[in-house]
This record gives structure tokens, sequence and C-alpha cells, in this order.
């Protein structure tokens, strides 16, 4: 029998669809005095379902801890994160999905994120295709993955380019862009996972390499 695979969302929530496949949850919102902890509210953005139909498209059978950071209006911050990051770990996680990004390097978002890559979780999140660096993207150890408009349903692409490493399908529900592009990338390594648990986090991103459907940044030429 397969060992359970636990994989961490970090965002708005959950669609009720998804109900069954979650089997934990918490809201991480800002007060006056910090920090509240609180119990899953309904996804009234939609990113996070978007994110996790993404994941669970590619790999149905794996467990979902969903950490909610984002509001109605989209907005988290490190404080929200980095909270959300030290209670996946408290849930023995294997893998964590970050669609969203923060401009601000902060040491306590660092240090959440080096605390989880120590204990040997792979962490995967959004980074934009061009522009200024974001985090947890940015941090040494971190995935980073973007959209890319070649990749049809089910591909990726290895970059190794200063913005990402991987790039995936960027359109699922409805939505797209990089965060997505992350979602789609993170259900296809934790299927990959479901199959072969055995792999180390250097052999699991080794194996995605290798099965890229695109090597590279795409190129435009010039006539």
């Amino acid at each position: 029998m397969r060992p359970e695979l636990r994989v961490g969302v970090v965002d708005s929530g959950h669609a009720v669809e998804h109900t069954r496949s979650v089997i934990g949850g918490q809201c991480f919102r800002l007060s006056d005095d910090g920090l509240d902890l609180l119990p899953l509210s309904v996804d009234l953005l939609g990113h996070g379902s978007a994110v996790c139909e993404a994941i669970l498209s590619h790999a149905p059978d794996v467990h979902l801890l969903v950490a909610q950071v984002f509001d109605e209006r989209g907005v988290t911050s490190p404080l929200q994160i980095a909270a959300a990051l030290h209670w996946l770990g408290e849930q023995d996680v294997r893998v964590v999905n970050l669609s969203l990004g923060v401009r601000q390097d902060r040491p306590i978002l660092r240090d959440a994120v080096a605390e989880l890559i120590e204990a040997g979780v792979l962490i995967c999140a959004s980074s934009p295709a061009r522009g200024e660096p974001v985090f947890p993207a940015s941090y040494p150890g971190v995935v980073r993955v973007t959209g890319d408009a070649r990749c049809g349903e089910g591909e990726w692409s290895w970059l190794d380019s200063p913005q990402a490493d991987f790039g995936a399908a960027v359109k699922v529900a409805g939505r797209s862009g990089a965060s997505l592009g992350c979602a789609a990338f993170c259900g296809r390594l934790a299927a990959l996972l479901a199959e072969r648990p055995e792999l180390s986090n250097v052999q699991l991103i080794e194996v995605m390499r290798e099965r890229a459907a695109f090597q590279g940044i795409e190129r435009k030429v010039s006539l």
C-alpha cells in the first residue's frame, strides 16, 4: 500500500467539490493583535479553488491541506504566508504549492521557507515570466514555476532561466497566468511522487526536467 501523500496549498481556500480531498484547513487573518487563526471560510476569490482543481486534475488521490491567507480582495502578507507554512510543516506535508508572490523579502518568510526545505518538503512557487523577483519563489531551494504558452494540457517545460526553473500550461478553469502554471506543474510533480514515493527531491526535479516537453525559453525569431 502506497503511503499517504499530503500536499499543502497556501491560497484563498477551496471549492465545495474539493472537500473530499481536503483533510485539514486553517485560515490566517491579520488582526489588530497580529494574527487570528480561524476555520476555513468560503473561497470568495476563487483563485484557491482553481489552484486546487489544477493540482487534483493531475493527482486526484493526493490529500490537500489548505491554508487560507487571501481575503476577497486577493491581498495577503509575509506574516500570513509564514504562519501558513509553519502550520503546514506541522501537518507533515510532502509538497507545498504557493501560487502567489510578494515583493518584500522578509526574514519571517525566508526563515519559514528555509525550515520546510530543511525538513525535506518540496516547495513550488509561482514566478512572473518578466519583471522584478518575487518571494518566496526567489528563496534558495524553492522550485520557481511560471506559465508557458507553448505547453498544452499536462505538459511542462524546463526553462532554467533567471525568472523560473519550469513552466507549465497556463489556463485552468477559465483562469490563466504563472500562478496556474505553478499549480499545474505541482499537480504533475505530485502525481510522479505518488507513483514513485521513494524519489528524493533532487531525483524528482531531475525526472521532471527529463520529461519536459520543451527545453529552454522560447526564442523569438525576427524576420
